[in-house]
C-alpha cells in the first residue's frame, strides 16, 4: 500500500508513529498502522463469496450463483473472531463477496466489538440504504470502502454488470454521510475507466468520501480472465499516479487521504516526485517507506480469511499454492505464529533472490520487489520480476 497523503505529510505522520509507538497495536489509528513496526495483521476476511453483482475484476469471482455451502457458520465465526481478539489484531476488514449478504453479519460484529477489535467494511454499496448505514455505524463498524469504478454510470454499471449500481451506489454514500459513518472510495483502475480519474476524485470529494484508494488490477479471480484487455501500460500508469500526487498536494490532508494498493513500487514515484518538487518532508516520507522493510505487506501486516475458513498471505494470493492453512484445522494464531509454514515464509523472505529487473534494482530495498502474485500469476515464477513495474534505471 502506498501512501501518498501521509507520505507528503511526512512530518505529521512520523510524529503521531512515535506518539503511539508504545501503545498495544490494537490502540494504534488506523492511519499508523502500517508504519507501526508491529507485525500483527490486518485481516481482511471474505466473509462470503455471495454478492448481488457480478464484477469482471473481481478477485474471488464472487457472483449470485453462489450458496451457503462451505461458508464458515455464525459458530465458526465467532470462534475465529474470539482468536483474533485474543493474539491482538489490531483491525479486521468484512468483505465478501458483498459481507451485508451474510445473514449473521450483525452478530459477528457486535461480538468483534465486546472484544474490542477494530472493525471495517468493504462493500460495493448498493444494499446500503440509510437503515442500513445507521446499523452500520451502530454496530461499531469504523469505516466502509465503496466501489465506485466510473465517474459516469455508464461506466461503473458496466464495470459491475448491474444497471443501476451507480445510482445506488452515489445512495450509498449520502446514506453514510447522514449515519456520520466514515467511508471512502475504493476504485480498480483499467483501460475502460482510467480517462475518468480526474472526474472521479472530484465526483469523490463531493460525496464526501474521506479517502481514495486506487487499486491496480491483479490477475486473480475473474481478473485473470480479462487481464490482458485491462491492465494499464506505462503511460497510463505514470500519468494516474501524477495525477494522485498533484491531487494529494491541492488537498488538505485532513480532507482526503490518497493512497494505491497492489504496487509497492509506487513509492519510487511518489519519492521522485517529492525530490522534484524540493519537498520539505522527502527525508521523513523515505523514514517512512524505509520502516515498511520492502514494501508488500502480504503475509507480514495483512492476512486473508476466505470465507471457507482458508488463510492466505493477502486477499490476492488465494491460488492453492499459497494457501497457508485453514482454520478449521488450526486456529489463524497458530498457523500465522508457525515460522516453519512454507507459504508465509515464502512471503516473508525479504532477501529472496529475484529475476529479471527485479534482482538488479536498487530499489528492492524500498518496494520489496513489487507485487509477488501478479509476478507469479503472469511469468509462472514467484521470484520472476513483476511485471506491472514500471521503474526506469533498475540498476541505478
Amino acid at each position: 500500500m502506498n501512501r501518498i497523503t501521509q507520505c507528503m505529510h511526512g512530518r505529521g505522520t512520523v510524529s503521531g508513529v512515535m506518539r503511539h509507538r508504545h501503545k498495544p497495536q490494537t490502540d494504534v489509528p488506523s492511519t499508523y498502522l502500517a508504519f507501526s513496526g508491529k507485525y500483527q495483521p490486518v485481516v481482511f476476511w471474505n466473509l462470503t463469496d455471495r454478492c448481488n453483482l457480478r464484477c469482471i475484476h473481481c478477485y474471488g469471482k464472487s457472483g449470485p450463483g453462489h450458496t451457503t455451502e462451505g461458508e464458515l457458520t455464525t459458530a465458526e465465526a465467532l470462534k475465529v473472531i474470539d482468536d483474533l481478539a485474543d493474539m491482538g489484531v489490531p483491525l479486521i476488514l468484512f468483505t465478501g463477496g458483498e459481507p451485508l449478504l451474510r445473514e449473521d453479519i450483525w452478530e459477528l460484529t457486535r461480538h468483534a466489538g465486546s472484544r474490542g477489535l477494530k472493525m471495517a467494511l468493504s462493500t460495493n454499496g448498493t444494499l446500503i440504504t440509510p437503515d442500513i448505514a445507521r446499523r452500520i455505524k451502530e454496530s461499531g463498524i469504523e469505516y466502509a470502502g465503496i466501489s465506485l469504478d466510473g465517474a459516469k454510470a455508464g461506466t461503473h454499471d458496466r464495470f459491475r454488470n448491474s444497471p443501476g449500481a451507480f445510482e445506488r451506489t452515489i445512495h450509498a454514500f449520502a446514506a453514510c454521510k447522514k449515519a456520520g459513518l466514515r467511508c471512502g472510495v475504493r476504485v480498480t483502475l483499467t483501460k475502460e475507466n482510467c480517462r475518468e480519474l480526474e472526474a472521479l476524485v472530484d465526483l469523490s470529494i463531493s460525496l464526501g468520501a474521506s479517502r481514495f484508494c486506487l487499486y491496480w488490477l491483479v490477475p486473480t479471480g475473474r481478473g485473470s480472465d480479462s487481464y490482458a484487455r485491462l491492465q494499464l501500460d506505462r503511460d497510463e500508469v505514470t500519468g494516474a499516479l501524477d495525477l494522485l500526487y498533484r491531487k494529494a498536494k491541492e488537498m488538505d490532508p485532513a480532507t482526503m487521504e490518497f493512497l494505491t494498493v497492489d504496487a509497492p513500487q509506487d513509492c519510487i514515484h511518489l519519492l521522485a516526485s517529492m525530490e522534484k518538487d524540493g519537498s520539505e518532508d522527502l527525508v521523513e516520507a523515505r523514514r517512512l517507506l524505509e520502516s515498511l522493510k520492502g514494501g508488500c505487506s502480504a503475509g507480514t501486516r495483512v492476512a486473508n480469511i476466505d470465507s471457507r475458513g482458508n488463510v492466505y498471505p493477502c486477499q490476492f494470493a488465494r491460488s492453492p499454492e499459497f494457501l497457508a492453512g485453514n482454520i478449521r484445522k488450526l486456529p489463524f494464531s497458530r498457523i500465522w505464529a508457525d515460522i516453519q509454514n512454507p507459504v508465509l515464509a515464502r512471503f516473508r523472505e525479504k532477501n529472496a533472490r529475484f529475476g529479471g529487473r527485479c534482482g538488479i534494482c536498487s530499489y528492492r530495498d524500498l518496494c520489496g520487489g513489487g507485487c509477488r502474485v501478479r509476478a507469479h500469476a503472469v511469468e509462472g515464477d514467484f521470484r520472476a520480476e513483476d511485471p506491472f513495474c514500471f521503474v526506469d534505471k533498475p540498476g541505478g
